[in-house]
């Protein structure tokens, strides 16, 4: 067996037998036939394993991993993370029942997200989910269903600091934001959560993501656990959770550097050490999604025509940006980047081709991968989309035109 070379591959995750990229240990054109049918998503559970295990070996032996639902919220996938990680976070009442299906607690499981329903107010507040409040009027509205429920609400109040994630793909910090409650609001909006009785717990701070600057996270969190300290005194009861978010980041494109998460467990655990003294009762959370299942992540369609246009060589797949908006560079992209692509089953081959491959549907925007030197592939053969386990299937127009659907498996 050997490993991926770095001409194919994103990362040393998937291993390469006999030509072929190994899925869960699966070649991958014995995976296809297990499936039925292209296009697909395939995530290792094993890559998901030994993510969360390099991350807690580095990371300060109390700290609470959480992971964020919205970056995969597969239900088999998500039943694996439960037995890895040691919480939940949400951001619709669709993700909470695939959270609370899991066996997950639903005391380890928090509600994030603007514009709540009040309907998933009452869900939450029924099953003991913590909703982190968004607003002045979501406290409200949350007092009043829990009110009308006869039910306690436990809630948590989502602070937009002054400061922002620096060098995040999405700053969600810093600025006016529909994100969480005015860093500058929060004496007035926790004297109210005191006066109307709600189950306090603590502050969720998330102040971006998609970061592969290892000093801006550390910065960023050492400035979040030293804001809930600084408002601890105001708080209508000790603080019981403190979500510092979490903003890790996956390499992507050429001259992405992965994050030295080591370097990152370094200092907070200093910084843990300091704040555990002032905030005793607090769990320390930090809540992922991307970085633990991005990597772990395959999308697989099948090259179903090849044609030249005036010099240029395309490989028509059957799938496309309807299954994987960010492949595709329409999903944040400013100036559109190749995600690392293969072709799976021909690993090792050194026949090779620029090309340019498309999906099915009929606009240009649909581009998989553009102007890349891969293996001369032929009608028939498997384009693989590595760093495809985030962001990919839930995030994407899949009705857009009426292909048909990908499926997702768990290998």
């Amino acid at each position: 067996m050997t490993r991926n070379s770095p001409r194919h591959a994103a990362n040393n995750c998937f291993p390469v037998e006999n030509g072929e990229l190994l899925v869960g240990g699966i070649p991958l054109s014995r995976l296809v036939q297990r499936v039925g049918q292209t296009p697909f998503y395939a995530y290792d559970r094993q890559v998901l394993t030994e993510r969360v295990k390099q991350l807690r070996q580095v990371m300060p032996a109390a700290l609470k991993i959480h992971y964020a639902l919205k970056a995969n919220p597969m239900p088999a996938l998500v039943q694996h993370m439960a037995t890895l990680v040691d919480g939940f976070d949400l951001a619709s009442s669709g993700e909470m029942k695939v959270a609370l299906d899991s066996t997950m607690p639903a005391t380890q499981i928090s509600f994030a997200g603007p514009g709540k329903r009040l309907a998933e107010l009452q869900q939450a507040i029924a099953a003991g989910v913590t909703i982190n409040l968004e607003s002045m009027h979501e406290l409200e509205a949350v007092a009043a269903q829990a009110a009308m429920l006869k039910l306690p609400a436990k809630v948590a109040v989502r602070i937009n600091p002054t400061f922002e994630l620096k060098a995040a793909g999405v700053k969600m910090g810093g600025a006016a934001s529909a994100f969480g409650i005015d860093e500058e609001q929060l004496p007035a909006v926790l004297q109210r959560i005191k006066h109307l009785g709600l189950a306090f717990q603590g502050f969720h701070i998330y102040s971006g993501s998609q970061s592969l600057k290892t000093e801006a996270i550390i910065e960023a969190q050492q400035k979040s656990l030293q804001l809930a300290a600084a408002l601890a005194a105001q708080c209508p009861s000790p603080i019981l959770s403190l979500n510092i978010g979490g903003g890790f980041g996956i390499p992507y494109f050429p001259g992405d550097k992965p994050l030295d998460i080591k370097l990152i467990g370094e200092a907070l655990t200093a910084e843990m050490a300091i704040i555990t003294q002032k905030l005793p009762t607090a769990e320390v959370i930090i809540e992922l999604g991307r970085y633990l299942v991005g990597e772990a992540g395959l999308y697989v369609a099948r090259i179903v025509d090849k044609k030249q246009s005036r010099g240029k060589v395309f490989l028509v797949a059957d799938g496309g940006l309807h299954h994987h908006l960010a492949a595709s560079g329409n999903f944040g992209q400013v100036i559109r980047k190749n995600y690392p692509v293969c072709i799976g089953n021909k690993m090792q081959a050194q026949d090779m081709e620029t090309i340019t491959v498309v999906g099915p549907l009929c606009t240009p925007l649909d581009i998989l991968a553009e102007k890349v030197s891969l293996p001369k592939a032929e009608i028939g053969d498997l384009v693989v989309i590595y760093q495809s386990g985030a962001y990919g299937y839930t995030a994407s127009p899949g009705k857009f035109l009426s292909q048909p659907d990908a499926v997702e498996v768990l290998v």
